[in-house]
């Protein structure tokens, strides 16, 4: 072995044993080095990054966390791109959309997984493999309360597809949101449950027509009933759940966003009665960026973002301690506003398997549109 090729070997070993020697390490032990990086960036699908970001910074004064707030569907571009070019910015990401994530980041390479010790024994297995789960987020049927104070105004998806709501049901285009298009893909994953819906609906069994599935059946059917596409989540809510008026649109959502309906003048609630589930449950996860310029403070962050050891999760978990949002940490205490999630009727994603019929899904869609 020449001596380029000896030296590089060497680099990578030490790089491998450093890595290991920091994953195992307490956030105490991380600290020092931490501090000597000086900062961490986080690429968050979620705005509420800048609320995690001052904690984080009051918690360890020294580093600056730089919280960048863009959607998991550009995320995963940025970081692609980013590693062609040979770049890494990102030393952290909070991210959903785990079917593409999975394929595209983590199998290339991208993205490598950590658990930090201190949480470990608190999360089930698939909460830590093949990516840490932080919590559980939704993309669900939501109604306006104040206008249909008794329950949801359908008991079941099929209802979605009914004369009377044509051109008003909402939710973000599935082929500009990748946990829209999870949320489609589902449907067709779960034909089986559509089709024996349907026929105790209707009282007769599915015609299926050019349809492969029920559950490709029903996704016609409500593109063809005048579904309404939208830019953001927050056009959904502002659609559906606006207080005040007379005859609202439904529409699929993040069960969370009730925490700002009093600050938005929303009355949004979620239709967890209608049949055969109200949308999904998907995970949020956290993820080093491999080749992390700041790898201690990295780690540091994810182990902070998993929140402390009250009840709560405490000031860093705070932001995510809401109704609708479910922590994967079985010491965290269910949010007493929230339905409890063994009572929670949405279907659980398997992402590998969300990942299997995705392309095909989103094909259907785009002739649809």
């Amino acid at each position: 072995m020449n001596h380029a090729k000896w030296m590089a070997a060497l680099c990578l070993t030490a790089g491998m044993a450093q890595a290991q020697d920091l994953d195992g390490a307490s956030a105490g032990d991380l600290l020092e080095q931490a501090q000597a990086e000086g900062r961490v960036i986080v690429y968050s699908f979620t705005s509420r990054i800048a609320r995690v970001e001052a904690a984080f910074e009051a918690a360890y004064p020294g580093i600056d966390m730089q919280g960048v707030d863009i959607s998991s569907t550009e995320q995963i571009a940025r970081l692609k791109a980013e590693a062609r070019a040979g770049v890494t910015n990102a030393d952290v990401v909070y991210i959903s959309d785990v079917p593409v994530v999975l394929g595209e980041l983590l199998e290339t390479g991208v993205l490598e997984n950590y658990v930090p010790p201190r949480v470990e024994d608190l999360l089930e297995e698939n909460q830590k493999q093949p990516l840490l789960a932080q919590r559980l987020s939704t993309k669900v049927l939501m109604y306006a309360e104040d206008v249909y104070p008794d329950g949801a105004p359908v008991d079941t998806l099929w209802d979605l597809t009914r004369p009377e709501w044509r051109g008003r049901v909402v939710m973000v285009d599935p082929l500009q949101r990748g946990d829209y298009l999870d949320l489609m893909t589902e449907i067709v994953l779960r034909s089986d449950e559509m089709a024996a819906t349907y026929e105790r609906e209707f009282g007769e069994p599915i015609d299926l027509g050019d349809a492969a599935n029920a559950g490709e059946k029903f996704i016609a059917d409500l593109f063809a009933n005048d579904l309404i596409l939208v830019g953001s989540t927050d056009d959904v809510n502002s659609a559906i759940g606006k207080i005040g008026q007379t005859n609202p649109p439904i529409g699929f959502t993040s069960y969370s966003d009730r925490r700002d309906n009093e600050d938005e003048g929303w009355s949004l609630q979620v239709a967890n009665a209608v049949q055969p589930a109200p949308g999904i449950v998907f995970p949020a996860v956290l993820a080093l960026v491999k080749g992390s310029k700041n790898p201690a403070a990295a780690r540091l962050a994810i182990d902070f973002m998993m929140g402390d050891d009250s009840d709560t999760g405490g000031e860093a978990f705070r932001p995510f301690y809401v109704a609708g949002d479910y922590a994967t940490r079985s010491d965290i205490a269910p949010h007493p506003d929230a339905v409890p999630l063994d009572a929670f009727t949405a279907w659980r994603i398997s992402p590998v398997e969300t990942a299997r019929i995705r392309a095909e899904v989103g094909d259907l869609i785009l002739t649809l549109q």
